[in-house]
């Protein structure tokens, strides 16, 4: 009798699950710009705590960031949208170039005894289409950012309720005497991650864009906002942001530009994602190459491109939470890295 209870406790868990995805699909247009805001809500604490050492009121501080990430904002949009829009005009020529280039590898290859049906292979393998997933998704979030106004709204509202959110949810889970600290180390710990891996991305694409800048490699700004955003895709976001700029290289400068280009990207992601983040974030915070693959197909069904993008920072906010409970530690490390484990044995 008690394992029948716990198959239908179980099979109403899955089946309230289920629901809830199916509801969140249905609402995504409400959902994904409330998401987004409340991702910009996290970047920008730690400005408005920045404020609060200096004895600021909350209200001018909040306006103060505020008039920050929309003068940013702005003045970065219309560079990209610009870009994007000259792009997107000669793209029919980057791509007609490319499969010139792409012949002539498989030119290349069969004075060498290695033959291959060109047509077959550029049928089952179109380079250009490379270019079009990146461009692809840019373009789809500078459709959510549409909601711009209700965007901002939304963030202003989280950064006044900020403060008070972990005594809500203390008060929510009858913990008024805040003993619960795992929700605590959940917060912070979400506060923690997202904030690092912000700076840690806003340099990886600032690093990216004067590599191309130096190499005078076209629209270097629209791949260094590319490379700050894919960033936080961990292995997979990486190549897909260098894919672009490398072909691009090689298309208009030829193949030593272009190999400068993808070293240049290798050495970036290489020391910012194995020396610099893990010296800020620390371990235990990894998730598996599987999973990364996996949530951004996940999160990218649920929510669009919005979701493929911080597809890692919402699965991270998963894990963080399981690792806060006893009941979903285990669960929490089938998502992780292995570092964990390793940690354990030393």
């Amino acid at each position: 009798m008690a394992g029948l209870t716990g198959v239908n406790k179980s099979l109403v868990i899955f089946a309230a699950l289920v629901i809830g995805l199916a509801g969140i699909k249905a609402a995504s247009v409400i959902v994904i710009p409330f998401v987004l805001a409340g991702f910009i809500a996290i970047i920008c604490n730690p400005l408005l705590s920045f404020f609060g050492r200096y004895k600021i009121p909350k209200g001018i501080a909040i306006m103060l960031v505020m008039l920050m990430v929309v003068g940013v904002g702005v003045s970065l949009g219309g560079l990209v949208g610009q870009s994007l829009t000259d792009f997107s005009q000669d793209l029919p020529q980057y791509k007609a170039q490319l499969k010139e280039e792409f012949i002539w590898l498989v030119d290349v290859a069969a004075s060498y005894n290695i033959l291959i049906n060109k047509e077959q292979l550029i049928s089952m393998f179109d380079p250009g289409k490379m270019i079009d997933v990146a461009t692809g998704m840019l373009t789809g979030l500078g459709g959510v950012m549409a909601n711009l106004f209700l965007i901002i709204l939304t963030v202003v509202f989280m950064l006044f309720e900020g403060p008070m959110l972990s005594h809500k949810i203390h008060m929510a889970l009858d913990d008024p005497d805040m003993k619960m600290k795992q929700i605590d180390r959940f917060l912070n710990s979400i506060n923690s991650y997202l904030a690092i891996k912000t700076v840690v991305s806003l340099g990886t694409g600032l690093l990216a864009a004067l590599l191309l800048w130096t190499l005078n490699v076209d629209y270097f700004v629209l791949w260094g906002v590319i490379a700050f955003m894919f960033n936080y895709i961990p292995n997979i976001g990486s190549i897909i942001a260098a894919i672009p700029a490398v072909l691009l290289a090689l298309i208009t400068q030829g193949p030593l530009i272009a190999g400068f280009v993808g070293a240049g990207y290798l050495t970036i992601n290489t020391v910012m994602g194995n020396i610099v983040e893990p010296k800020y974030m620390g371990k235990g915070l990894g998730l598996s190459t599987l999973v990364v693959f996996l949530s951004l197909i996940f999160w990218g069904w649920l929510l669009g491109t919005v979701g493929m993008l911080l597809s890692v920072p919402l699965t991270m906010i998963v894990k963080i939470a399981l690792e806060t409970s006893e009941e979903g530690r285990w669960l929490a490390t089938l998502l992780g890295n292995g570092e964990e484990l390793e940690g354990s044995k030393e």
